[in-house]
């Protein structure tokens, strides 16, 4: 039986384009229409750019029949979450503040898409400015999670995670301070990478945290976030975070296996955790015995108290999102939403001693994960806790703190991808972290494409006659 043309990945429709069995006119329509019918439910785009989109399609259907391939995103549509800067196009960072900011130019990763001929499809939803939500007083209605549109789809890169699991595209960009690509994926059951630290620009993407910030993809199979990594990775002199390296071959170790690979397991960091769901842990538990029985080898290994990477990164967050938006802050507190502002607030309580000491614990903490890693080729660990929680659970005079564990590898900055592990009794997703050595994307692609291929797990999708928006 053939594919909808939605569950069609990256890698399938680049050869049915370069076959001519489909055209990007037809995929470009196909998830326009889609979007039409599906996003209602789940409010994941801020901003569809239409007729840019099929303008798009055209040029590289046109570019396809002249003989040129620019590459593998060539024809495929995608969506950027509204942080990320497009000329002539709003980005509001879903905020108030930036209702009528519309960039003079794109953001790097925006500017590599177009320049690969890929298709646009618009803006996805977002926590504002990547800080506070999920809210219902901000100018835009918070995404919600196609598995169940009544539960939460992760933040902050919430339209992200929720638009390729509904199948609006196959692959999205998301950015990650603390964890912001990994729990949308792992709620909504996608993939989600969080490259090394620099190994992607940041440059014209609006900054939560100058030292924290990633951008990466989140995508429905392995492969698709491979795709999107060789477009976007690279070096670029202007922004000062990013890393002179060579990049990656992404999809060089996709199908070689695990075979012979020793993957440590932090299994103190969640076993006892806050929030923790018996689902989750035995889904995490039954993943290792999975890669063990493709032939890894599965060390239990210790690494520091979890909390104190979490409270590490997060007096390193506020302090620093403080700093960015102090002027905006002072003058025009009542333009936030009541999550971001509450967030905001303790930044700026964050003294320079404190600063200065997570800094110096923030290389403490990176050692101790790289000194691992020397030993283990991969570790693999919890990415959300439980599945996803339901809108109602959530204080509305108070940010949420739902529990997930990512911001470890915010503070080291070594790569990181959340993939799903199964399903929760109610039939939401659960996920884990696969976590490499910095620059070493392949062996974490690697190790998921093989997970993966083993549980055939992006068979499935959300049906969206479970539930309904409320």
């Amino acid at each position: 039986m053939a594919k909808a043309l939605h569950d069609v990945s990256i890698a399938e429709a680049g050869a049915m384009l370069r076959s001519g069995s489909v055209t990007s006119m037809a995929l470009t329509e196909h998830a326009l229409d889609r979007i039409r019918s599906v996003d209602p439910l789940i409010s994941s785009f801020i901003t569809v750019t239409k007729e840019s989109a099929l303008a798009d399609a055209a040029a590289a259907d046109a570019a396809f029949a002249k003989g040129i391939d620019k590459g593998p995103m060539q024809g495929i549509p995608h969506a950027l979450k509204d942080i990320y800067g497009t000329a002539g196009i709003r980005t509001t960072c879903h905020s108030k503040l930036l209702l009528d900011n519309i960039p003079k130019e794109d953001s790097v990763v925006a500017a590599k898409f177009k320049a690969q001929g890929a298709v646009m499809l618009g803006k996805l939803a977002t926590h504002e400015f990547a800080l506070g939500g999920p809210s219902f007083d901000l100018p835009f209605p918070p995404a919600r999670n196609p598995w169940n549109p009544d539960c939460i789809p992760g933040g902050s890169s919430s339209g992200s995670g929720a638009a390729v699991a509904a199948g609006l595209v196959r692959m999205a960009m998301g950015s990650d301070t603390g964890g912001s690509i990994r729990g949308p994926a792992g709620y909504c059951g996608t993939i989600g990478l969080k490259p090394t630290y620099g190994l992607v620009s940041r440059r014209g993407v609006f900054p939560l945290s100058y030292t924290l910030d990633h951008c990466g993809p989140l995508s429905w199979t392995v492969e698709d976030s491979a795709i999107a990594m060789e477009v976007i990775a690279g070096f670029d002199p202007l922004d000062p975070a990013s890393a002179d390296v060579a990049v990656p071959d992404f999809r060089g170790k996709l199908g070689k296996g695990v075979q012979g690979l020793r993957l440590g397991l932090p299994r103190g960091w969640f076993v006892n955790a806050d929030g923790a769901s018996a689902e989750t842990l035995k889904a995490i538990d039954d993943a290792a015995q999975t890669l063990a029985k493709l032939g890894a080898t599965i060390e239990e290994i210790e690494l520091p108290d979890y909390e104190l990477y979490n409270a590490c990164g997060r007096v390193i967050m506020f302090s620093e999102a403080y700093a960015i938006h102090e002027k905006d802050f002072q003058t025009r507190p009542q333009d936030y939403g009541l999550y971001t502002y509450l967030r905001m607030t303790m930044g700026a309580f964050v003294s320079a001693t404190d600063l200065t000491q997570a800094m110096r614990l923030r290389r403490e903490l990176a050692q101790a994960v790289n000194a691992k890693l020397k030993g283990c080729d991969a570790l693999i660990t919890a990415s959300t806790l439980a599945p996803a929680p339901a809108f109602s659970e959530a204080d509305p005079n108070s940010p949420p703190n739902f529990p997930i564990q990512t911001m470890p590898f915010d503070v080291t900055g070594n790569p990181a991808m959340s993939i799903p592990t199964g399903f929760s009794a109610s039939g939401l997703p659960l996920s884990m972290q696969i976590v490499g050595r910095a620059f070493d994307e392949p062996t974490v692609l690697g190790i998921g494409a093989a997970f993966e291929a083993a549980t055939k797990l992006p068979e499935r999708r959300p049906s969206f006659a479970v539930a309904k928006a409320a």
